[in-house]
Parts: C-alpha cells; sequence; structure tokens
C-alpha cells in the first residue's frame, strides 16, 4: 500500500501516534473532556464523535486524510491529529485536527508527536510544503507553532464560523528545503524535556 494511503504508527519517548479506529471513541472522549470551552476550534461530543469519526474515515478512504490516536508515554488515549488535506499530486499536506487532554498540553508530548509528524512527511511521504492552520485569536498555538520553525504565509480573514465565532486563520507552512533546519531547531527543543515527565 503506497505510504499516501497508509496510516503508520510513529513511536517517540513522550507519544505514540498510531492509526485512529472506532474503538479509540471511549477513549477519545474521555481526552476531549475540558476542551468544549474552547471557542477556536470544534471538539467532538458524545452527540456529535460519530458524525465527526465518519468525515474523518470519508477523507482517508478518499485519499485526503490519515488520522492518528495520540497515546502519551503510559499507553493512555491522550487526543487526535492528522494529516489533512493531502496531495500527492502536489505533494502537499497540513497537519491539524489536534486536540489534547489539557493535561498533556505544554508538555514534550506536542513537540516530539509534530517531530514525527513533520519527519514522516518531509523523509517518507517526500512533500514539499507542510502547513499548518490555527485561529488568529489562538495565542498558544500560533506561538507553539512558529517556535517549531514553521512561518506565516498569511491570514484567511472570516474563514470559518465556529460556535458563532468568525474565525481568521492564520496559515503557517514549512518547506522541503528548510527541513533540515527545522528538524534541527525541534531537536534541540526536545533535548529541554529530556528528564521531565511526559
Amino acid at each position: 500500500m503506497s505510504a499516501w494511503r497508509e496510516v503508520p504508527v510513529l513511536a517517540g519517548r513522550h507519544v505514540t501516534l498510531r492509526p485512529m479506529v472506532r474503538a479509540d471513541r471511549a477513549g477519545l472522549l474521555a481526552a476531549f473532556e475540558g476542551l468544549h470551552q474552547l471557542f477556536h476550534t470544534t471538539v467532538p461530543d458524545d452527540t456529535s464523535i460519530d458524525a465527526w469519526m465518519d468525515r474523518i474515515e470519508s477523507d482517508v478512504a478518499a485519499g485526503r486524510s490519515l488520522p492518528f490516536t495520540v497515546l502519551d508515554a503510559t499507553g493512555r488515549i491522550s487526543g487526535a491529529t492528522r494529516f489533512m488535506r493531502m496531495s500527492s499530486q502536489h505533494r502537499r499536506i497540513e497537519i491539524g485536527g489536534t486536540l489534547y487532554f489539557p493535561r498533556v498540553q505544554r508538555t514534550g508530548l506536542n513537540t516530539e508527536a509534530k517531530y514525527m509528524l513533520l519527519r514522516h512527511a518531509f523523509e517518507v511521504l517526500e512533500v514539499n510544503c507542510v502547513q499548518i492552520r490555527t485561529d488568529f485569536l489562538n495565542h498558544a498555538s500560533r506561538k507553539a507553532i512558529e517556535r517549531l520553525g514553521a512561518r506565516m504565509d498569511g491570514v484567511l480573514r472570516g474563514h470559518l464560523i465556529l460556535k458563532g465565532h468568525l474565525r481568521d486563520s492564520v496559515v503557517y507552512s514549512i518547506l522541503a528545503h528548510e527541513w533540515p533546519g527545522v528538524r534541527r531547531n525541534i531537536e534541540l527543543l526536545m533535548a529541554h524535556y529530556e528528564g521531565e515527565p511526559a
């Protein structure tokens, strides 16, 4: 099977990313607890998670997405992320749909997860570009993306309506020729977490 159609298992010190399956439903719902007050993203709950998973499965079947369930160092489900808006023709992908249980936010887990996703994108899928989007008002997310070494391409103004909020989306990207420097930067960031709990 083409690497563009198969969800890999990516394992590190703080985190494991593995293919998302329907059996993860309860674990994902538990991980998403406490995130529903966020205004800048839509978080699945018990009434919407099945439709959310249906849409993801449809995108997988169409070759547009590779979804991961995020496990912390103890093997507990701690969230979800995915490759999305994939185009093998243009060798572009986006990392998005990322939702983490609050206890693992701002830990080595997210940095290592992004590192593994970027490494897979550039070194296995051999993409030309990885894109990341976030809400203009989500300053913590923007700071984290910029800290990785991604560059801002621009702002899609009035891009989405989420929970009655008209979202401006900030678009960031990393290009293939930038990856070696970004990789080194992220490796230095991850070294900061050595010896810290995941």
